[in-house]
């Protein structure tokens, strides 16, 4: 007798920062029969074409999609973004998505329950459904468990922006990896969900291949530090960890 056939995949998007979280989520998300993750949806600062928040270039950003063999979608945000703009140009995606005939957006927030239930506000009455595949609770884990599980599996990223105030500015190009972890100070979220840092991923289960990137320079722009990514010219050699920073004191 034949089993009967296995429901067709809820195709979805992954709100895409291109840090460790949304990579973490995609992850998961691929573990699952249940959907299918179709495109990777960005927001990208229409100035200075970076992702926004996180800061580091569009370049890298196209060089993740390919890696990761999905599309882009990409939403380009006024500088300075009023939420009104936010918001407005958000509900096109949202409207778009739901013309193609996707089922939900999936969103690679922790534990902040403001954030979530926006999310869940936003997409009330658009037919989407919001999908949290990284909620610490649902999974059972913590944040620190959940940053040693994505370092143990082989994901790979450096912090490109960092809140000083909570953070030294040494922290800014660092790799997240134990050593970073063992630095941060008391009360600062290892996954940085709280704002500390936000991240760049360049290598993990997802990746079909590594990016290649070498170090920038570190500016103060808008009360972050941010650390630029340079595409690596020759991806032949590894990527570099930025020069002459120490391990902050704790």
């Amino acid at each position: 007798m034949k089993s009967p056939p296995s429901p067709t995949p809820k195709r979805i998007l992954l709100s895409w920062s291109g840090g460790k979280d949304s990579s973490w989520a995609l992850h998961l998300l691929r573990q699952q029969p249940e959907y299918e993750v179709v495109a990777l949806l960005t927001t990208i600062n229409e100035k200075f074409r970076r992702v926004a928040i996180h800061g580091f270039r569009e370049e890298l950003l196209d060089q993740q999609a390919v890696s990761i063999g999905l599309p882009l979608w990409k939403v380009d945000l006024p500088f300075p973004c009023s939420n009104a703009d936010y918001e407005s140009r958000m509900a096109q995606v949202c409207a778009r998505a739901v013309a193609e005939g996707l089922h939900g957006i999936a969103f690679g927030d922790l534990f902040l329950a403001d954030i979530r239930a926006y999310r869940i506000a936003k997409l009330s009455g658009t037919g989407l459904e919001p999908i949290f595949p990284v909620w610490c609770a649902d999974l059972g884990i913590t944040t620190e468990a959940l940053a040693r599980e994505m370092i143990a599996a082989g994901l790979r990223a450096h912090l490109t922006c960092i809140d000083p105030r909570v953070l030294d500015r040494g922290f800014a190009g660092r790799t997240f990896d134990a050593a970073l972890l063992a630095d941060l100070p008391a009360g600062v979220d290892p996954c940085g969900e709280r704002g500390e840092f936000h991240t760049f991923a360049s290598a993990g289960p997802i990746f079909s291949r590594a990016i290649s990137v070498i170090p920038g320079e570190i500016v103060e722009r808008d009360n972050f530090v941010y650390a630029d990514l340079l595409p690596n010219p020759n991806p032949r050699l590894p990527s570099q960890a930025p020069p002459n920073v120490p391990a902050p004191s704790t």
